[in-house]
């Protein structure tokens, strides 16, 4: 009889123990979020970050958002498709903005740098845990079911003080259904409160402080390599159109050349013209053609490297919009009414990348502070206390009363602190080194500036000289056939006439773009230029 009743109680205690352990499985599986809900989590959270922080001076806050998340609406759509057709210079612009793999990967460092972010201030949140455990052993004599679990969190305070708390529960009187088996629970808390080394909000918080200020730091730089990304594109847009127009200009004078050759060939034929001057016209014509191919390649090589700019492959059917050039001929060239003087003042109020160089001193300083405090000795004020419920079936309730209360001291003397002796001398050394680094920025500033500001003189004046030259090579044209046929010229003289031509179209051409890439270069380097959400620039001259 007392055989059978303890198969009976080993068969209920396995069936249970075998319900309790799938149960346990199903729970782990379904308790978690899907990886598709902790992304969302997290893009949410990085976000709101990059949002709280972002400054409307620093610039526009669009096309800032990775390509695996929603685009915002004034965002420039990412697309894969193939582009064709004939490119404007904001189309262009707009495709680099959402299909450059150099500017995806600024944005993702962006992102990367806020998710940091949200680990170091989850670590001063509270965090939860909770574990479950089950056991079955079993051998000639007896068998055992156990089960037990713990539920509490831990808690980092802004002060440095450490909280932990936890519950433990044992659930075997409800795995073996024996009423005289109880579900024993006990709550533990413990508290250490640090008194010297590690105290005070500065110290415990660094780390959290610094990852706060390299997404600001990352923020900047976002909006800082965006000004430079979208001269580089118009800089590669126009350097196309530049080529394209040379090859324009080779061509024409290419087909000068074979029609002079021509005509000379004719008069030749007719005994009026020197056979060597043909042959002078015909040399003339190859070094045109060879000129016009060299111009071909040179222009069809730069279009394809500026297709892999914008993500597009090098077959893409892709022209550039030849009447962007045309209006900045029109237009001719403007100079921004700056100073120096000026032009300096507006640098060192928004330069990004000069304000995170003077911020880098304050982090240098407080690096310092935190190593100063890690030579101290250390002293910490801990206090625990537990309690269990009651045997029998008071199992759900704590006995307070009867609980284990401590309150006592930890220390740890500064008998050997050679590694934080050296941490502290690197940091003082490196608070030297961030402050010349800073005074270096400040002058490479001044300098950039200073370069910016002459270049656009220099190419200002470089224009009119080529709009001059110009004019006097196209009335040299327009002469020479004139003096030729009144026999004060000879064929060189028509030859270099043209070459002159060609030397000039393409050298008026070339200042143009100078002056346009020199002024938005100098906008970025005073730190007024701002980019629109269609990846376009304006100039920003609000405080």
């Amino acid at each position: 009889m007392h055989r059978s009743f303890s198969w009976s109680y080993r068969s209920a205690s396995v069936s249970r123990f075998g319900q309790t352990v799938c149960a346990l499985i199903l729970l782990s599986l379904c308790w978690g979020c899907s990886p598709d809900r902790y992304k969302a989590q997290a893009d949410e959270e990085v976000y709101k970050i990059i949002d709280n922080k972002w400054d409307p001076n620093f610039g526009q806050r669009v096309n800032y958002t990775i390509q695996d998340v929603p685009a915002g609406p004034n965002d420039v759509p990412t697309s894969g498709a193939v582009y064709s057709g004939v490119l404007s210079l904001s189309d262009a612009v707009s495709l680099a903005t959402a299909n450059n793999r150099e500017y995806q990967r600024q944005k993702e460092q962006l992102y990367l740098t806020a998710l940091d972010l949200t680990l170091a201030r989850h670590r001063f949140a509270r965090r939860w845990f909770a574990t479950v455990d089950a056991g079955y052993a079993r051998d000639e004599a007896d068998e055992t079911v156990d089960a037990g679990g713990e539920l509490g969190f831990n808690q980092t305070l802004a002060g440095g003080a450490q909280i932990a708390t936890s519950i433990a529960l044992d659930w075997t009187r409800f795995l073996t259904g024996d009423p005289s088996a109880s579900l024993g629970s006990v709550l533990g808390a413990t508290v250490t409160q640090p008194l010297l080394r590690g105290a005070g909000r500065e110290i415990a918080q660094e780390n959290l402080t610094q990852a706060e200020r390299n997404v600001l730091y990352q923020i900047r730089s976002f909006n800082r390599y965006r000004q430079s990304f979208v001269v580089s594109i118009v800089d590669d847009y126009y350097r196309v159109l530049q080529q394209r127009d040379s090859v324009t200009n080779a061509r024409n004078s290419y087909e000068s050349k074979v029609e002079l050759r021509k005509r000379l060939e004719m008069e030749a034929g007719e005994g009026r013209t020197a056979r060597y001057q043909v042959d002078q016209a015909e040399q003339s014509e190859l070094n045109a053609k060879d000129s016009l191919l060299r111009a071909q390649q040179t222009y069809e090589q730069r279009l394809d490297e500026f297709k892999i700019r914008l993500a597009l492959p090098t077959d893409a059917d892709v022209v550039l919009d030849q009447n962007e050039l045309k209006s900045l001929e029109e237009a001719g060239i403007t100079q921004p009414a700056y100073t120096l003087a000026d032009a300096l003042g507006a640098a060192f109020a928004r330069r990004l990348d000069l304000a995170n160089s003077i911020d880098s001193v304050d982090d240098a300083q407080r690096k310092v502070m935190v190593a100063a405090d890690n030579l101290g000795a250390e002293l910490n004020l801990v206090a625990s206390a537990g309690a269990d419920s009651g045997g029998g079936t008071e199992f759900n309730r704590i006995e307070f009363h009867r609980g284990d209360y401590g309150l006592g001291i930890e220390a740890d003397l500064p008998l050997d602190r050679k590694a934080e002796r050296n941490a502290y001398r690197e940091a003082m050394i490196s608070l030297d080194q961030q402050r010349r680094e800073y005074e270096n920025d400040l002058d490479t500033v001044k300098l950039e500036v200073r370069q910016a500001y002459r270049k656009l003189q220099e190419e200002a004046e470089s224009y009119v000289t080529q709009r001059k030259s110009l004019d006097l090579a196209q009335q040299r044209v327009a002469v020479s056939p004139l003096l030729w046929e009144a026999g004060r010229a000879n064929t060189r003289d028509l030859l270099e006439s043209q070459d002159a031509l060609l030397l000039a179209q393409n050298s008026l051409t070339a200042a143009l773009v100078d002056h346009t890439i020199a002024k938005l270069n100098f906008f970025r380097d005073i730190g007024v230029l701002q980019v629109r959400p269609d990846g376009m620039w304006e100039e920003n001259t609000h405080d």
